[in-house]
């Protein structure tokens, strides 16, 4: 048995964007994000009939911990328009109906919703053992991987990582992702890391020294490292050391929350065991989303279908 954790956002975004994705309620309102991510899952539980699993959801931008610290942090996003934030809470409430554990915050993003569950998943006497497999395309959740049983999968490629490819892939440990993230950036997050420092070297710095504090403790070392430009790497480095320090935090996934507010750090873990379906809540609620009566139809049959959980 393994624990799935679901990186929701990556599937539901990726239905809304697709242009093979296409779906529309009686009114002509877009629903294609909600269509996409429910195919998605329909399919993985048919797949994996998991027992352990649970759902997070991205609900924090522009509210979130991170932009307190940084004002440009994913400043590239947009605000979800009234259409797509309805979908979001319909993809919630489906998971819900489907008998899934679903957890959103307003404080904490989906991947420190995923790196707490994965810690007290991984604290727990009777689940401590079970393998977790993070459903996702972002490798940054590689820095949860500890042990060479869990994975990061990318299901529609279906292509699983552990520490060891992770390691073989990027030439870096799992753990020490924060760390290169705090030296090179990540654009796609608007993570601006040391100016001017790139992947190459700051991954020949991560192969010298286990994490920032090890290359600052040595900052006097690094401009006789064999690295083209070593002279001026370590002033660079000297210049924006509250830049990368910054930057590191910004990257690193928080796998510790313990507030009495936000569920997913407090609720008992037996919440991620799967549930039946609701299948006449999921009836009502697929008409009142507006879509055909046919199409709810074989959605209830679809879920009917399914196996029963842990069987």
């Amino acid at each position: 048995m393994s624990a799935y954790l679901i990186d929701a956002s990556i599937y539901i975004f990726q239905a809304h964007f697709s242009p093979y994705v296409e779906c529309a309620d009686t009114d002509g309102n877009d629903l294609s994000a909600f269509y996409g991510f429910s195919q998605f899952l329909l399919q993985f539980l048919r797949r994996e009939n998991p027992e352990l699993v649970a759902v997070a959801m991205d609900e924090s931008l522009f509210c979130g911990f991170r932009h307190q610290l940084c004002d440009s942090y994913k400043t590239n996003r947009e605000l979800p328009d009234e259409n797509l934030a309805a979908q979001l809470k319909a993809c919630a409430r489906f998971c819900e109906l489907l008998g899934l554990a679903c957890f959103g915050s307003r404080t904490y993003e989906a991947d420190d919703i995923i790196g707490t569950l994965a810690s007290r998943i991984r604290a727990d006497a009777d689940l401590a053992d079970e393998p977790i497999q993070i459903l996702t395309k972002d490798k940054d959740l590689a820095q949860l991987l500890k042990d060479d049983d869990d994975c990061l999968w990318d299901y529609h490629r279906n292509t699983r990582r552990n520490a060891a490819q992770i390691r073989l892939d990027f030439g870096i440990a799992p753990e020490q992702i924060p760390d290169y993230l705090g030296l090179v950036g990540d654009a796609v997050d608007r993570i601006s890391g040391v100016p001017g420092l790139g992947p190459v070297k700051g991954r020949a710095l991560l192969q010298e020294y286990p994490d920032l504090d090890g290359i600052y403790a040595n900052l006097h070392q690094v401009g006789s490292l064999s690295l083209r430009g070593a002279s001026k790497l370590a002033e660079l480095l000297g210049t924006h050391r509250e830049l990368a320090y910054l930057s590191k935090r910004l990257a690193t996934i928080v796998d510790d929350v313990a507030d009495e507010t936000e569920p997913f750090s407090m609720a008992p873990l037996q919440q991620l065991r799967r549930r039946p379906a609701d299948l006449a809540g999921l009836s009502d609620f697929l008409l009142a989303c507006k879509f055909t009566t046919g199409y709810c139809d074989s959605m209830v049959k679809a879920v009917q279908r399914l196996e029963p959980p842990g069987d």
